[in-house]
């Protein structure tokens, strides 16, 4: 995922559970799969040309992993099935195994594939019981966090300043972050889905500066929007059975797009990775 390797006209991508083409104007076809333990789901997890690509497009395929349950067997063998997996050499693969399973995972996983926490706290250590610093996730080898799931927004109670503020401090430490978005049932259902998508991306963008509470926002301390990717996924979608039509997915991460050129700049929009899942 580091800059060099990517081509500036055609980003590659990340996906985690369903797929998307995000074709314009970045060129970049995301394929993925729901996650299962098995071969089952390790066949179906290799890269697939989309259907009918643009002509002279080249397309950049990424898959992330969210693993939110599992036992050490089980996932000693979902590894042990990645680990002899052939993949692409331009498909960035990451998995986010619970914390408890971190430390099994980046010991055991090849080298070829990354790992994400599934969450991390707001600054350096302190007395926060249950919670999860980025110094840990450094030690035991994490290179990625997952900011903004919907589940820490709508159960655990996360605000976006509040993720915002997460994702200003994983970045400065030297976390990549998968910044998540995504609108409830009845938020589309109103016609809010952009409302609700571009409010959480203020907080990511540092646009909602909290300047009382002394902590840097996210866009002051961004070293490189190579660092993150959007992850789009509508509530109503997660564990639902419901899932976005491409069409529904596409239209978000235009309008995203378009949000990043007008209040970050143009080349982040055209670089930064937006995905569906």
């Amino acid at each position: 995922m580091e800059s060099q390797r990517a081509v500036s006209s055609c980003p590659k991508g990340l996906i985690n559970g369903g797929g998307d083409l995000d074709r314009t104007p970045t060129k970049v076809a995301l394929v993925g799969v729901q996650l299962a333990a098995g071969r089952t789901a390790l066949r179906r997890l290799l890269p697939k040309e989309p259907t009918n690509p643009q002509q002279n497009d080249t397309y950049h395929i990424g898959f992330c992993y969210d693993i939110s349950n599992g036992t050490k067997d089980s996932i000693t063998k979902l590894v042990s099935d990645l680990n002899s997996a052939k993949l692409e050499t331009d498909v960035d693969v990451v998995v986010s195994p619970p914390f408890v399973y971190l430390d099994q995972v980046t010991a055991s996983l090849t080298g070829r594939i990354e790992v994400s926490a599934q969450n991390s706290w707001i600054g350096k250590g302190g007395a926060f019981t249950g919670e999860i610093s980025v110094e840990q996730l450094k030690d035991i080898g994490c290179k990625w966090v997952i900011l903004g799931h919907s589940e820490r927004r709508h159960i655990i109670g996360e605000d976006d300043q509040f993720i915002g503020k997460k994702a200003a401090y994983a970045l400065n430490e030297g976390l990549r972050v998968i910044a998540c978005i995504g609108e409830l049932l009845e938020e589309r259902e109103a016609g809010k889905t952009f409302d609700v998508c571009f409010q959480q991306l203020k907080a990511f963008a540092g646009r909602d500066r909290d300047l009382t509470l002394m902590v840097p926002s996210f866009a002051d301390v961004v070293p490189s929007w190579d660092n993150i990717v959007i992850a789009y996924e509508p509530v109503w979608a997660i564990g639902t059975g419901k899932v976005a039509t491409p069409q529904q997915a596409q239209e978000v991460h235009v309008a995203v797009r378009d949000w990043l050129k007008k209040n970050v700049s143009e080349e982040v929009a055209s670089k930064t990775r937006i995905i569906y899942g």
